[in-house]
């Protein structure tokens, strides 16, 4: 089996280049964000801590001095300094310096920072003793005195070296950041040395690794190309060799299978073609309705029985036009002019039979008659209309058929509209629709509408899908049927088929 042949799977190589590419870059990633991640939480711990402090530094000294100025020189005590909306409790603000430098001596890694840090510990102490050395002299009574002196020359001191604590602090924690930075600047500098190199490595061993994966791949992919090219323009002798082991070599041995192939099947669809085309004629030929000719020529023995010999004459010069057109020497395609007489002798003969009921008006400008048509496109829609529209309303009818050219962007995209309508019984909505489902299908499909459905396939046969057949009807106001084909002259239009002298409409 062919499958045998895949040993190393495109697959496979794909995920190899992959790898080879993405491992070292995701590695030194990797160790960057690790290394940035270390330096943010680094410098965000010194930050906070810088904050932390300097909330302190600002407002420490302002509210102790405040608070215990307030509690000797006037008549709050301890107990109620906090009613005072603009005071604070001593022990309230002691005890919250103390566990904020507790915490920040916890984080704090820098030896200075922690000296500080210690030293502020120990002036709080001191502090916290200052502050109950007053409460009990206010406790006591008669101390203003001893009071005002311990004010100014304990209270006053140790918040002020509070402060200088904290500042020096500050002061290192700085320099820690100028340290952390100089740090990362090392780290980074080391980074960037391993990228130059693992990038070199990396770099060469892709281009290597990747150069021979893509020449597995590419190579044969263009060789298969090469071969296709020449297939497509008609070589069928050519053949490719791909040994890779992968599923190009499967692809390639495939090629060269149908290439081997391809002549045969192309000379048999031509061989296909041609019987087709022969038997659309013969299936053509065979819709004309017998019935029509066993008519006709009923029609002429009871004219001449009629003593109308004239008109009989007539009756059979159209009838002889009739199928002198219908053969056309075997050729497929005619002009508008040729389809116009064809249909023009089948309505003569139709309203002979049918004079009670039946006008029609033949509007086709001269200037269309050049263009080429499949023969039998009109014969049938005229015919539909007589039988199916008309010869049901039980009163006089008509059929109009016209064409007129339409102009595109260019000459290659202009086209020919046909319409063939009548004024007879019509269809409704649904009826149209089933209608018009019905002739899109192939005609060994159809089940209604064979006529159509037979025009409707061989002109998109010959001039593509874009083109065929539409219906529009109302009930009791008659049917439209329309064509477009593309505007294409005959190339060598024959002299018979040059624009007469004239009016562009025939009406009976």
């Amino acid at each position: 089996m062919k499958t045998e042949k895949i040993k190393y799977p495109l697959k496979n190589k794909l995920i190899v280049l992959v790898l080879v590419a993405m491992v070292p870059i995701l590695y030194v990633a990797i160790y960057l964000i690790l290394a940035l991640v270390n330096y943010s939480r680094a410098y965000d711990q010194i930050v906070n801590s810088m904050l932390l402090a300097n909330a302190y530094n600002i407002n420490f000294k302002e509210e102790m001095d405040e608070s215990l100025y307030k509690l000797v020189v006037s008549n709050v005590t301890f107990g109620t300094i906090e009613e005072d909306g603009t005071l604070k409790d001593p022990y309230s603000l002691i005890d919250a310096l103390r566990t904020e430098s507790n915490h920040l001596l916890g984080m704090t890694t820098d030896r200075e920072s922690r000296v500080w840090l210690q030293s502020l510990l120990r002036n709080v102490d001191t502090l916290e003793d200052r502050v109950d050395d007053i409460k009990a002299n206010q406790e006591a009574e008669g101390q203003y005195d001893k009071n005002i002196d311990m004010l100014y020359n304990d209270i006053y001191i140790l918040t002020e070296l509070i402060q200088d604590d904290i500042q020096y602090y500050i002061y290192y924690q700085t320099k820690s950041i100028e340290q952390l930075k100089i740090q990362l600047n090392k780290e980074v500098e080391r980074v960037i040395i391993i990228s130059i190199l693992l990038g070199g490595c990396i770099v060469a061993a892709v281009i290597l690794i990747t150069s021979a994966i893509l020449n597995s791949i590419t190579k044969p992919i263009q060789e298969l190309c090469g071969i296709t090219s020449r297939i497509a323009e008609g070589n069928f002798s050519d053949r490719v060799r791909v040994q890779t082991e992968d599923e190009l070599e499967v692809l390639s041995d495939s090629v060269n299978d149908m290439s081997e192939n391809l002549e045969v099947m192309v000379n048999q669809i031509k061989e296909d073609e041609r019987k087709m085309r022969y038997a659309e004629l013969r299936l053509l030929q065979e819709q004309i309705n017998p019935h029509f000719l066993y008519n006709t020529l009923d029609t002429i023995v009871w004219l001449i029985e009629g003593d109308d010999p004239d008109k009989a004459v007539d009756v059979v010069v159209a009838l002889s036009e009739f199928f002198r057109l219908v053969l056309s020497k075997g050729k497929e395609t005619i002009s508008i002019r040729e389809e116009k007489e064809h249909i023009r002798g089948y309505l003569e003969i139709q309203q002979v039979r049918y004079q009670d009921i039946l006008d029609y008006e033949i509007a086709i400008p001269p200037e269309l008659y050049a263009y080429k048509i499949l023969k039998l496109t009109l014969q049938p829609l005229v015919e539909n209309s007589l039988y199916h529209g008309i010869k049901y309303k039980r009163a006089k009818g008509k059929i109009w058929v016209t064409g007129v050219l339409q102009r595109g962007a260019s000459p290659r995209e202009d086209t020919i509209l046909l319409c063939v309508q009548d004024n007879g019984i019509g269809m409704e909505a649904n009826e149209v629709k089933r209608l018009q489902a019905e002739i899109a299908k192939p005609c060994k499909e159809t089940e209604k509408g064979f006529g159509l459905a037979n025009v409707n396939e061989r002109l998109r046969m010959n001039f593509g899908m874009e083109y065929g057949i539409t219906i529009e009807s109302q009930k009791g106001a008659g049917t439209k049927v329309s064509i477009v084909i593309p505007a294409v002259k005959l190339s060598d239009p024959p002299a018979g088929e040059l624009l007469r002298e004239g009016g562009q409409e025939e009406s009976v």
